[in-house]
């Protein structure tokens, strides 16, 4: 049953990064067709970023207040209805305003999730189901340029819109109806809840939300979300734009590059869970598990500040999947980092506080792209930026988390 569960997550996180990423695919067309600077542009995924970073930070907090079941529909049905009003709108104040309520409901996505994943695995199986569901963001990113031009060009790109929008209230009736915590489900076995459970039981403690930031686990993972977030951003907002200015592929021929650069994502993405629940499960500690697949995930993307520098479209189109899959699995151990060194109750406040520390740091990376790109119309800069990203976000968790002990609640913070 935690599979079918882990299925479940998977759709809702496919649904949330199709309705994101629409945006990005019909960039050059709204550009075109709305008369869009790139500031304006950034402007607009600014508005998004700050929501997101609301959303994070007060949807963690909600769903560890209100509950799962509640929770996590309530964030699906209000982003629906969020991602439906582009279609509705045509300057850039409109797209602002949808993109920000957007942002708002959408950041209550991954709290929920991790959450679940805390509730539903032991910590040996966390990561690889934090990579499975984190694959939807990757099968997301494949759907919309497979599905977006089409749409727009015979039906109009309102319609993109307003079709993709609606898929996430078959997300909240399937969760509804399937969901309940383990102890509660009626189709959960009694051996598969006594393997659910197998980890040693949380320590007994209160901790209210401040509080949360006086342990290493929270600035651990704040610190790998602030550095590497703002990059993955940049693939889902302006990969498309780098394809169209750099190698002339247009909204029609998107499709193949796109669904090439998150096929691997979606491989890198599950990789990185299995590598580290790999080592686990052959005897490793879980700090060190983890510390070794981040390190690796950090070294993948270094190839990518070739990507602007090369002439061949499909190098590039290479080089950026490595990155990105890189990125994808470098997500699945940072998340299950929460999982394993704070209690269960406060998962998804923990991921919240440090969704929305990446999110800000996202926020600024989506200005500076924009003058980067009005000033100088060369992505070069922003492909250096990539690569030391995550290396110094690696040594950065290593200085916060330097072994096991120092880092949860049953230590001194």
């Amino acid at each position: 049953m935690r599979w079918w569960i882990c299925g479940l997550l998977f759709f809702a996180t496919t649904i949330n990064y199709i309705d994101r990423g629409v945006i990005g695919v019909l960039k050059p067309t709204l550009q075109h067709d709305l008369g869009w600077s790139e500031i304006d542009y950034s402007n607009i995924v600014f508005a998004f970023q700050l929501a997101y970073a609301g959303g994070y930070l007060f949807g963690g907090r909600l769903v560890d207040a209100i509950g799962l079941r509640v929770g996590y529909a309530l964030a699906i049905a209000l982003w629906s209805v969020a991602a439906m009003g582009h279609g509705l709108v045509r300057t850039v104040l409109g797209f602002s305003v949808a993109r920000f309520g957007l942002g708002l409901a959408e950041g209550g996505n991954f709290p929920a999730a991790i959450k679940t994943v805390s509730e539903w695995f032991p910590k040996k199986e966390r990561a690889l189901a934090t990579g499975l569901f984190n694959a939807g963001c990757n099968i997301g990113a494949i759907v919309t340029p497979l599905t977006v031009p089409w749409i727009a060009i015979n039906l109009g790109w309102p319609a993109a819109f307003l079709m993709t929008g609606s898929l996430g209230f078959a997300c909240v009736i399937l969760w509804i109806v399937i969901y309940r915590p383990p102890r509660e489900h009626p189709n959960l076995s009694r051996a598969e809840l006594d393997y659910i459970e197998s980890d040693p039981a949380d320590p007994a403690v209160h901790i209210r939300w401040a509080e949360l930031l006086r342990y290493r686990a929270t600035w651990a993972v704040i610190a790998g979300m602030v550095l590497s977030s703002p990059i993955w951003w940049f693939y889902l907002y302006w990969i498309p734009d780098f394809l169209f200015k750099r190698h002339h592929v247009d909204l029609i021929h998107m499709g193949a590059p796109l669904v090439t650069i998150y096929l691997i994502s979606d491989a890198g993405s599950i990789a990185g869970g299995w590598l580290s629940s790999s080592l686990i499960a052959r005897g490793w500690r879980v700090n060190a598990a983890r510390k070794l697949a981040l390190l690796v995930c950090a070294l993948c993307v270094v190839p990518v500040f070739f990507a602007s520098r090369v002439s061949d479209e499909w190098t590039a189109v290479l080089l950026i999947a490595l990155a990105a899959a890189a990125h994808q699995g470098w997500s699945a151990n940072l998340f299950t980092l929460v999982s394993d060194n704070m209690p269960k109750q406060t998962v998804s406040s923990v991921v919240g506080i440090a969704g929305f520390a990446g999110a800000l740091a996202g926020m600024g990376f989506a200005k500076l792209v924009g003058y980067v790109l009005q000033w100088t119309g060369s992505y070069v800069i922003l492909f250096a930026i990539a690569p030391a990203a995550y290396l110094i976000a690696f040594a950065m968790m290593c200085f916060i988390i330097p072994s096991e002990s120092a880092a949860g609640v049953s230590e001194n913070p």
